[in-house]
């Protein structure tokens, strides 16, 4: 067993939850948030067992069995439990432990499901003991929906070998950097094609991001190669890469950064947005992560500091603490230019999904989702399509809207319960009464205790 492992077992050990089946849990004449058509409904009495929701009635006749612990819904809003589309559960760089102190941090906001951006072939095994000890009520943790290994390669030869490595491993996609050479991307694309795997991540720094739409790569993060195609220079930007690979290509499409969003032009963004479109490719825009750096300050004075391991708090500070100037400047640029292209992107019929990739400096798992949540409304997103690109839109995407991303009948019990109705405010995704985690009812006392484990185990402020 690995190293890595071997931590996470240890992390799974010391949750304090028990395996004994859930009691029924009945919710009472809640309004039911429907993501799908954007309305709360009339009240009704939400019954789960066994994991599952089992009926929804109208209150007066709802049969509830005398076991089961009731929930006053009333004035209260059910919605889905929220999908951070974006995280790192992985160091793989520092070899550090994965980041099971960010589990609590993640129920505690509502957020059931995630998907997990950068494994490695041996962190599947780890992935499948997470999502056994789910399975057997042993894990307070949210679902790990999919998770993908990095493929790298600097030949197409060895880039389809890390494909088929990642496949056997039991990758659910493949995760793409900006520092892939196009050829090799393209032999990657194909590879994860004759493996049945999708190819999502970064759109390489030599790549357009309508050619990587167009020739299939399923979805893209954080905006990249969108910042170029929503410019009047991409072309001459792509050709000052030609020819490099690796640290050397990233590091000239950084230098070109502060060029690229002083061209921004709406009128063109537009007009691949509407290419992109046709495509059906996603994006997930992680607009906290823009926002966060554009306003960066002193991390440790924030209230929920208290949380981070102690290695994750050197890593905070070390990055605030190295941002020049000139870094900061551009920062505040790209925000104010992401958001423009998530508007552009929006309106033109781009599917969005939320995500965060926490636990970035100041990106606190968790509690980003909410972040990122307000920021998409930012861009132009009605509160109800904010919550849907949480909610259904992620289950769409990820094919299992029959299972999730719904309150409806037959559908995984993991829902959040509010005190405030989220479509006239997505703040109020943040007021949280409870979570139900695969048909489990944490009460506020109970996700308060969980987060109160979490500082103590963090070692506090």
């Amino acid at each position: 067993m690995n190293r890595i492992r071997i931590a996470a077992l240890s992390c799974i050990a010391l949750l304090p939850i028990t395996p004994a089946a859930p009691a029924a849990v009945a919710i009472t004449d809640v309004s039911i948030v429907d993501v799908e058509h954007g309305r709360a409904l009339a009240p009704g009495t939400v019954l789960i067992d066994n994991g599952r929701i089992v009926s929804i009635d109208r209150p007066a006749s709802a049969r509830i069995p005398e076991s089961a612990q009731r929930v006053d819904g009333k004035g209260r809003f059910l919605i889905p439990g929220l999908v951070d589309m974006h995280v790192h559960l992985f160091n793989n760089v520092t070899k550090r432990p994965p980041n099971t102190w960010a589990f609590a941090l993640f129920v505690a906001n509502g957020v059931t499901g995630v998907r997990e951006m950068a494994g490695m072939p041996q962190s599947m095994e780890t992935v499948r003991e997470w999502r056994h000890a789910f399975d057997a009520g042993t894990l307070i943790a949210p679902r790990v929906l999919a998770a993908g290994v990095v493929g790298y390669g600097t030949s197409p030869e060895e880039a389809v070998r890390h494909v088929d490595e990642a496949a056997d491993a039991g990758a659910d996609f493949i995760k793409v950097f900006s520092d892939v050479t196009e050829d090799a991307w393209r032999a990657m694309l194909d590879a994860s094609r004759r493996r049945s795997l999708p190819l999502l991540g970064h759109v390489p720094a030599g790549v357009p991001l309508l050619t990587a739409a167009v020739a299939g790569q399923r979805g893209a993060e954080h905006l990249m190669q969108a910042f170029e195609a929503c410019s009047t220079i991409e072309r001459a930007m792509l050709d000052e890469r030609r020819g490099l690979a690796g640290d050397a290509l990233v590091a000239r499409r950084d230098a070109q950064e502060a060029r690229v969003l002083d061209a921004f032009d709406r009128r063109t963004c537009d007009r691949v947005a509407r290419e992109l479109a046709k495509t059906g490719q996603v994006q997930v825009p992680t607009l906290v992560l823009a926002h966060v750096e554009s306003t960066r300050h002193d991390s440790a004075s924030d209230p929920r500091w208290k949380y981070l391991r102690a290695d994750e708090r050197a890593r905070w500070l070390h990055a605030v603490a190295t941002l020049t100037p000139e870094e900061r400047a551009v920062a505040a640029r790209r925000w104010s230019v992401a958001k423009k292209i998530a508007a552009s992107f929006h309106e033109a019929g781009v599917t969005l999904l939320a995500g965060t990739d926490a636990p970035m400096p100041d990106v606190y798992p968790g509690y980003s989702l909410h972040d990122e949540l307000e920021r998409l409304v930012d861009a132009g997103l009605s509160p109800a399509e904010a919550l849907r690109a949480a909610t259904l839109a992620s289950a769409n995407f990820l094919g299992n809207a029959g299972e999730t991303g719904s309150v409806t009948v037959g559908r995984r019990a993991d829902l959040v319960l509010l005190d405030a109705n989220p479509l006239r405010d997505i703040r109020n995704t943040r007021r949280i009464e409870a979570v139900v985690l695969d048909g489990r009812l944490l009460t506020r006392d109970a996700l308060d205790a969980l987060l109160a484990d979490a500082e103590k185990a963090a070692g506090g402020s």
